[in-house]
């Protein structure tokens, strides 16, 4: 099957917003942060409504359909790093979406953070084992209905949206450039 990575090629490219799913494509759950996960958080106290998580991770394969088209994509370490700076750049903080479907307020990213120690990154203190390069993000929820769900275990991570485009694609576009450049210089 297919691999393709996604790049980002501009600054209009990039992460519009942060979507809270049911089911990741990154396949990583976030934790919330409240009294109801004090056996795992006893440092926590009171409902501050923080989700916490990964939104992307480099190189992980994400399976993709479009139409009777399927391949899977994925994102390098540098394209993690550069995209969760223009997210931040951009003032993307409270673009949010339910589902990626319905934009949804009272959602903001307080803490984002790109992965470099293993052992002593603060996403090991609350449980995840991501690799290197991850961009883990906090978001508070201020949305009364989004918390329930949460508590409910109906939204379970976070899913961006975006504008990537195909490296491949990219250097076919090239090639083509360059064989119309070769050809008018030969002419």
């Amino acid at each position: 099957m297919r691999i393709v990575e996604l790049v980002i090629e501009n600054d209009a490219d990039g992460i519009d917003a942060v979507s809270v799913v049911d089911l990741p494509a990154i396949e990583s759950n976030f934790i919330a942060l409240a009294t109801d996960f004090e056996v795992k958080l006893a440092e926590v106290d009171a409902e501050k409504r923080i989700l916490m998580g990964a939104a992307l991770i480099p190189n992980k394969q994400i399976f993709r359909r479009i139409g009777d088209d399927e391949f899977y994509v994925y994102f390098s370490k540098e394209t993690v790093k550069q995209a969760s700076e223009l997210f931040l750049k951009n003032g993307n903080q409270s673009n949010a979406t339910l589902q990626h479907d319905a934009k949804i307020d009272g959602m903001t990213v307080v803490e984002s953070w790109i992965v470099d120690d293993l052992e002593f990154d603060k996403s090991k203190k609350y449980g995840f084992s991501v690799p290197v390069g991850t961009w883990m993000i906090s978001m508070k929820v201020d949305n009364e209905d989004i918390w329930q769900r949460v508590k409910a275990g109906e939204i379970k991570g976070f899913s961006i949206e975006g504008y990537f485009a195909d490296k491949l694609e990219m250097q076919k576009e090239q090639e083509l450039i360059d064989q119309i450049i070769k050809i008018l210089k030969d002419a």
